[in-house]
């Protein structure tokens, strides 16, 4: 009999420490900390921490994305990748707007609430996952993320919500941001 592809249960259990993490370093943050700058990057704490929520949001389009570009030659997903990778200065601006506006129209209570929905829907579509689907793959653009390599599978991608989370954790200023849900 062949190994699992993937651990589901700890992917299940890594989602639930990233949002019982989120919850806490949202309840534990003061507004003043909320407005305050991050480590490393141009944003203020709540506009990472809506980075960080978007990076789970993400996961659904990019596994119909990977279903479709799956089925298809590798070819297909190396040039798509290419292309998304000669359009990154675009996506760099896109990716860094997002936070400031996310963060405003959602708020912590907002974001709370939608990292609950999007965690529990990334469960519910593991549980659904068949076996032969999480080795589907495709290329990536690998400029656009350091956690994404040439090439990911459905497997893959369930963990890479997680990596990002965790990276972007680390260059919070709130009082529980440098410590590791993981």
């Amino acid at each position: 009999m062949d190994e699992p592809s993937l651990d589901r249960q700890a992917v299940h259990d890594e989602l639930e420490q990233a949002r019982t993490a989120f919850h806490e370093l949202l309840d534990e943050a003061t507004d003043a900390d909320l407005r305050r700058p991050t480590d490393g990057t141009r944003w203020t704490n709540e506009q990472l921490l809506f980075h960080m929520l978007f990076g789970y949001i993400l996961i659904r389009p990019l596994l119909v994305l990977m279903r479709t570009f799956g089925q298809l030659p590798r070819g297909a997903s190396r040039a798509f990748a290419r292309v998304l990778d000669a359009g990154t200065r675009p996506f760099d601006v896109v990716n860094y707007l997002g936070p400031l506006g996310g963060a405003r129209v959602l708020g912590r209570r907002g974001m709370g609430s939608a990292f609950d929905r999007v965690i529990a829907g990334l469960h519910r579509r593991l549980d659904a996952e068949r076996e032969a689907q999480l080795s589907l793959g495709m290329h990536y653009p690998t400029r656009w993320d350091p956690f994404f390599p040439d090439v990911m599978t459905i497997a893959d991608l369930y963990r890479y919500p997680t990596q990002h989370f965790e990276f972007h954790r680390r260059q919070l200023t709130l009082p529980a941001g440098p410590q590791a849900a993981c």
